[in-house]
């Protein structure tokens, strides 16, 4: 690991000390110590509606609930989550949750497995992480090409500007103010929208 990345944070839900602990040993230091830790569905759910996490462990069952509606409930934030669960559970809640993108590992298990499964984890993580700034950064661009277009459509519309006379007006005016296009096409929209 490298001295530049930035801490994360891991959750681990385990009403257990010792599985707590076991995992809490596993993560990658210094990238994600120390783990939070919740003892229940309704612990980590306050924990998490106050601030995100990288990583979530649930060791099942929880004391409010077995686990699967909490892990399925967070399978559409970004973070990797991993389930615990007896062996002859396994298969029936990996079916149930696999087609979310949750990982399951039996218990009891082998360091080696666990401790592979955590860094398994801690890449899928950093990977959905990197696909949802590129989807921030895909967004952003859609709606600045749209507050452009919108702003020729004005142009063409109030000005009677042809398309390619309203595309060289608001490039025009952003190369001379050294501002984004985005910029000079909201102070249009503003102007002749507003």
């Amino acid at each position: 690991m490298t001295a530049s990345k930035a801490c994360r944070r891991a959750l681990i839900v385990s009403v257990g000390d010792k599985l707590y602990e076991h995992f809490s040993q596993l993560l990658p230091r210094p990238d994600f110590y120390p783990a939070i830790r919740a003892r229940s569905a309704g612990e980590a759910r306050r924990i998490l509606s106050q601030s995100p996490v990288d990583l979530l462990i649930v060791d099942t069952p929880l004391p409010d609930e077995f686990g699967v509606d909490f892990a399925l409930s967070m399978a559409d934030r970004t973070m990797g989550i991993l389930m615990v669960v007896k062996a002859d559970l396994y298969d029936q809640v990996s079916c149930q949750v696999e087609d979310q993108g949750i990982l399951t590992v039996s218990k009891p298990n082998s360091r080696q497995v666990l401790c592979s499964s955590v860094k398994l984890l801690a890449a899928l993580s950093a990977r959905l992480q990197k696909m949802e700034q590129k989807n921030q950064s895909l967004q952003e661009k859609m709606a600045d090409i749209r507050a452009v277009n919108r702003a020729k459509w004005l142009l063409i519309d109030r000005c009677n500007m042809s398309e390619k006379d309203a595309h060289y007006f608001i490039e025009k005016q952003a190369m001379d103010a050294r501002v984004p296009r985005r910029k000079v096409a909201d102070n249009i929209i503003r102007s002749y929208d507003g």
